[in-house]
């Protein structure tokens, strides 16, 4: 998924400056995005040389000027566009499973070690993306179904997590099973 797209549909919610679309995706469990906060701006730049965006400099008295970024009716018709278009395969990239794919060179205890802190990052990863929900994420409610599907992909996300913890606990007790054999 482009970035882009993302942009557009938080400015599809409310307009926003470079920085408030920066936090409201890096506060967000379900706008996941590896970029780093170039991108966003020169997706910005990009959006606005397309006529996808507008923006308007809003001036401060104690801080410097910034941009606030809006969608244009151009811009919601892309957004539609995308949203409408074919779904894409969810990419299952997990560099552990290569990791223990070659665990055969370690030791019982070592492999035991291996998988208690892979454990330990999942439930830390796991209550860090509870707690994201807990406070109440960013998100538009404009309504109720709004509402639901956003609570949804919370939802989605979090069986992610809860799935991975009890798979390595499972794997984690049926070596320990074997090994006292």
């Amino acid at each position: 998924m482009s970035i882009q797209y993302a942009i557009l549909g938080l400015l599809s919610w409310k307009p926003a400056s470079g920085y408030e679309l920066k936090k409201i995706i890096e506060d967000s469990p379900t706008m996941y995005w590896s970029g780093n906060n170039n991108q966003i701006y020169k997706a910005l730049v990009q959006l606005l040389n397309e006529g996808l965006v507008a923006n308007q400099i809003q001036h401060q008295e104690s801080s410097p000027s910034k941009k606030i970024y809006s969608i244009t009716n151009e811009g919601r018709s892309r957004l539609k566009e995308w949203v409408v278009s074919e779904p894409e395969i969810p990419e299952f990239k997990n560099a552990f499973l290569v990791q223990l794919a070659w665990a055969v060179q370690l030791s019982n205890e070592e492999l035991h070690d291996l998988l208690l802190r892979y454990e330990s990052m999942i439930n830390t990863q796991l209550l860090y993306q509870q707690e994201k929900i807990k406070r109440g994420i960013a998100s538009p409610k404009r309504n109720a179904r709004e509402l639901f599907i956003w609570d949804k992909i919370s939802e989605n996300l979090l069986s992610f997590y809860q799935n991975e913890l009890a798979w390595v606990q499972g794997m984690r007790e049926e070596l320990n099973k074997r090994n006292s054999e």
